[in-house]
C-alpha cells in the first residue's frame, strides 16, 4: 500500500523554501542596485566640486564622493569618533555639526584626525573643501582635504570601502533552501522505511 505524503509538514516545508528562495532573488536584487550605486560613487570622484548641497536630498541621489565645498557659519555641536589619518594610523576623527545659514539644512564636517579625543575643540568654523562621505546619523559628512584647527587630514573616504555581500547572502538562501529540501526529503524516506518495515 502506497504511503502518502504528510500534508501539513510538507506545505511548511514548502512555504519555508519558497521564503529561502524568495530572500534569495531579493538579495540578487539588492545587489544590482548595489551595483550600480558603487559605479555611481566611483564616477562621482571624477566630477567637478560641488557647493554643499542648500536643500536636503533624496537617500538615492546622496552626492557621495564628490569634491565639494560649503561654509560653517558656526559650530553647534562637536565629537571625536574612531577614525584614520591619510597615512592609515589610528586615533580620533574630530565631527562638526555647522549652521549654514536660513537657507540650508546644516551640514557635518570632519575637521580633521588627531591622538587627541580632545583636540579641534577650538574650531569656529569657516570655510571648508574636501569630500562629501557617508555618515550613519545625519547621511552625509564633508570631510576637510585639510585638517581644521591644528588637526592633521583624515583618510577620505572611497567607494572601495562600502561592503557588497548582497550576492554571498543569495547563495546563501539558496543553500539554506536546498537544505531544508534535503532534510525534508530524508526523514520522509526514514518515515516510508519505518512504516514497512
Amino acid at each position: 500500500m502506497t504511503r502518502r505524503i504528510p500534508l501539513l509538514p510538507t506545505l511548511v516545508v514548502a512555504a519555508a523554501v519558497l521564503v529561502m528562495v524568495g530572500l534569495g532573488i531579493w538579495q540578487l536584487q539588492r545587489a544590482a542596485e548595489k551595483e550600480a550605486s558603487l559605479a555611481r560613487y566611483n564616477q562621482a570622484e571624477h566630477l567637478p566640486a560641488v557647493a554643499w548641497p542648500t536643500v536636503p536630498v533624496s537617500d538615492t541621489d546622496l552626492p557621495l564622493f564628490r569634491q565639494a565645498s560649503g561654509l560653517c557659519l558656526r559650530p553647534v555641536f562637536s565629537k571625536a569618533v574612531a577614525g584614520r589619518n591619510r597615512r592609515g594610523e589610528s586615533g580620533y576623527s574630530h565631527l562638526v555639526d555647522c549652521d549654514t545659514g536660513a537657507e540650508g539644512p546644516g551640514m557635518r564636517i570632519d575637521i580633521g584626525w588627531s591622538r587627541d579625543p580632545l583636540a579641534g575643540a577650538a574650531w569656529r568654523g569657516g570655510p571648508v573643501a574636501g569630500v562629501i562621505g557617508p555618515d550613519s546619523q545625519v547621511r552625509m559628512r564633508l570631510i576637510s582635504a585639510s585638517g581644521q584647527a591644528g588637526l592633521e587630514a583624515s583618510a577620505p573616504p572611497s567607494p572601495a570601502d562600502i561592503p557588497n555581500n548582497h550576492r554571498s547572502y543569495a547563495v546563501q538562501w539558496f543553500l539554506f533552501a536546498l537544505s531544508a529540501l534535503i532534510i525534508y526529503g530524508l526523514a520522509l524516506r526514514g518515515r516510508r522505511a519505518k512504516t514497512t518495515s
